[in-house]
């Protein structure tokens, strides 16, 4: 029998970003005694890289914006495969989320009249998000760190998250974790447990995402028997570095285009006008000049081609370096120093300053950034009622990333971070009233625990095998060469043989030392995760037979109506085995999926589209 630490709390939040901490905050302004697992330091956490701003109609520099024009945009920039019921709470309930982090001691940049500033974003009617420079994800972390550690909410940091368990009756009634510095397992009980773990961009070899983001969430909530969706639609934010290799993917903010800044090819040809979508062509600039009208003059409450939603700028860039008008390094050139003075790019754009100067030595007030597309954010996530952000098994949560259906097919830039405070309260609140019902102790299955423990612990114990770096390196490369931002049938059947290959191979990892400071040992616990959501997405594409936002196949290069009224669900059936997989997790070959039919959005909410017909 395994020892163990235990801790029990009312409500157990797995993830300390924006989601996690707003859970947080309001399932302890319910009293009720409230922690947070998180699997780095406080105020680590990959929110801080949403760095343009948090999308609100607040109507602060376009008064004519309002709810109804962010949901429609939501939804058209999703391929209106989102739940709908998720982007309507969205865009009601986000300016008043941005007010409240105001009032908690948000900084958020003024317009002349000492409103909160809106930049305008991919995909967005209007100049909508509220940001401060380009550091606008690090000030909503810091604000609700610094609410949180107010309240009193215990905080665990370097906890890594290895499995949720049930209780008797099979309902989430607890996390099993380990300390990522000791190695000594951890186990908390709890009447409610959110998941805000983020999203899986680790799987791919060309991230924006940090460290932590191995799709441990996702994984935990499907082999504990929730549903996913849609976990082929996975965004490719259209500018990442590409030069140095050694930062390769790390993140360039849309606040760049947003600001001014425009994309050219290897010829200097501003390209993107050539790619305006019909869906857009009636709001979007037809040229150069017109869109040099429209910086200047945004009373026309037009987008530039630049700002058109991050799928299709993502592609037109694939197809600019496929024909050969590439950069030196394989992407564009992403133009802002011609277009606005250096005292304007580092008063708004420090970050991106300080970040080419440092790790490029470029200077991007003097030449252009080389950029290119880079896996970002996953829409597709862990199934949840809009309401509540209660997840298909009782007891069981999930916002933020994590979750799936607000975004649909594609996510609007600036639409991460009010999902992050929306949909986090809402968390917090289902939680909290769901804990509330529940009194007296919560007992766990102790089998699943002992399951656990002995699948996280057995890479330790062989003398033998695979190395996890290997694995992990040799996934990586499988996901971008043929489960990336194009993809073909052919491709997909390949990358699933890989799979099984490797998930046969990560059952035979090995790793040197003991559970004290082990990175080895740390990547081998996130390998049964990062390979669970790999086959999530590659499962998912393979079944969507058609192009949707953020999914593209080169062999079936538009959208199917038909596809475009259902999700495509997958679940572990309850009778599968739950020791034979890598890490003693559920053996992911038993994932069923099936398309089942969207929501259907009332009346008066379809009369809002009725003019894209």
């Amino acid at each position: 029998m395994t020892e163990y630490e235990t801790h029990e709390f009312d409500v157990v939040i797995v993830g300390a970003g924006g989601a996690g901490l707003r859970a947080a905050v309001e399932a302890r302004a319910r009293g009720l005694r409230t922690a947070l697992v998180c699997k780095s330091l406080l105020g680590k956490a990959h929110t801080v890289m949403a760095e343009g701003g948090v999308a609100a109609s607040l109507g602060n520099v376009y008064p004519e914006d309002n709810w109804e024009v962010h949901f429609r945009d939501t939804m058209r920039g999703g391929k209106m495969l989102n739940n709908w019921r998720m982007a309507q709470l969205h865009a009601q309930e986000s300016p008043d989320r941005v007010r409240e982090l105001e009032d908690w001691g948000a900084l958020f940049d003024r317009t002349k009249d000492g409103l909160i500033l809106q930049r305008d974003f991919g995909g967005h009617r209007y100049a909508r998000l509220a940001h401060i420079g380009d550091r606008t994800g690090l000030e909503l972390i810091r604000t609700l760190q610094q609410k949180a550690v107010a309240d009193g909410i215990e905080v665990f940091m370097e906890v890594k998250a290895v499995r949720l368990v049930h209780d008797t009756t099979g309902v989430v009634a607890g996390v099993v974790g380990y300390h990522r510095p000791t190695g000594e397992f951890v186990v908390f009980r709890a009447k409610a447990v959110v998941l805000a773990t983020g999203g899986v961009g680790k799987s791919w070899m060309y991230t924006s995402n940090s460290w932590e983001s191995t799709g441990d969430g996702l994984a935990m909530a499907l082999w504990a028997g929730a549903d996913v969706i849609d976990m082929e639609c996975v965004q490719f934010h259209p500018t990442g570095m590409v030069w140095p290799l050694s930062v390769r993917g790390l993140l360039v903010t849309e606040g760049v285009r947003g600001d001014g800044g425009v994309l050219r090819n290897s010829e200097g040809v501003r390209f993107m006008f050539n790619y305006i979508p019909p869906m857009f062509a009636a709001e979007t600039a037809d040229t150069e000049e017109e869109a040099d009208r429209w910086y200047e003059d945004h009373s026309a409450g037009r987008r530039t081609a630049e700002l058109l939603p991050r799928d299709e700028v993502a592609r037109a860039i694939n197809s600019e370096v496929k024909a050969g008008r590439g950069s030196p390094h394989g992407g564009v050139f992403l133009d802002i120093a011609t277009r606005r003075s250096a005292e304007y790019i580092r008063r708004r754009l420090p970050s991106m300053y300080h970040q080419f100067k440092e790790l490029a030595g470029v200077d991007i007030t003097v030449d252009p950034m080389e950029v290119g597309p880079t896996c970002h954010y996953v829409m597709g996530g862990v199934r949840v009622d809009a309401d509540t952000a209660a997840t298909t098994v009782a007891g069981l949560f999930a916002a933020g990333e994590v979750a799936g259906g607000m975004h649909g097919a594609n996510r609007l830039g600036g639409n991460s971070l009010s999902d992050l405070l929306v949909f986090g309260r809402r968390a917090g609140i289902g939680a909290a009233e769901y804990a509330a019902t529940h009194t007296g102790p919560v007992t766990l299955d102790e089998g699943e625990i002992e399951v656990a423990v002995r699948g996280a612990t057995a890479p330790l114990g062989r003398e033998e095998g695979e190395s996890p770096y290997d694995i992990h390196r040799d996934l990586q490369e499988t996901m971008q060469t043929l489960v990336g931002i194009i993809r073909t049938g052919s491709e997909l059947e390949e990358a699933m043989g890989k799979l099984d290959a490797l998930e046969e191979r990560a059952g035979r990892v090995a790793v040197a030392g003991n559970r004290v400071y082990n990175p080895g040992w740390n990547l081998a616990t996130d390998l049964p995760s990062m390979l669970t959501v790999s086959r999530c997405a590659t499962l998912g594409a393979i079944n969507r037979k058609e192009s949707r936002g953020g999914h593209t196949r080169d062999d079936f290069p538009v959208a199917d109506p038909e596809l475009g009224k259902v999700n495509f669900v997958q679940r572990i059936p309850h009778d599968a085995d739950h020791t034979s997989g890598p890490g003693n997790c559920p053996a992911t070959r038993t994932i069923s999926i099936a398309p089942e039919p969207l929501l259907v959005m009332p009346d008066e909410l379809q009369a809002l589209f009725e003019e894209d017909h």
